[in-house]
């Protein structure tokens, strides 16, 4: 195989996607924690940091996704496929 061939296939959404997750995991983790205190002021219950990072987990998959659709679209508009 070519070199130049191998590098000018793009990335699919799954693998941008997998690359992306413990970084989206994390982000919604912090993001719910933070929710979760500012929520205190309308009687809302706190989240423990532990339950925030089980809760980023379940919901960085989705997040991930989206945030390689979003990349995938954004290098196929730098590469002039779109």
């Amino acid at each position: 195989m070519n070199a130049q061939n191998s590098s000018d296939a793009p990335w699919p959404v799954w693998k941008l996607a997998v690359l992306l997750y413990p970084l989206a995991a994390g982000a919604v983790a912090v993001n719910l924690f933070m929710l979760a205190l500012m929520g205190r002021v309308f009687g809302i219950q706190e989240l423990s940091p532990v339950a925030a990072v089980l809760a980023g987990l379940l919901l960085g998959i989705p997040a991930a996704w989206a945030t390689g659709k979003w990349i995938r679209r954004l290098m196929d508009e730098a590469d002039g496929r779109r």
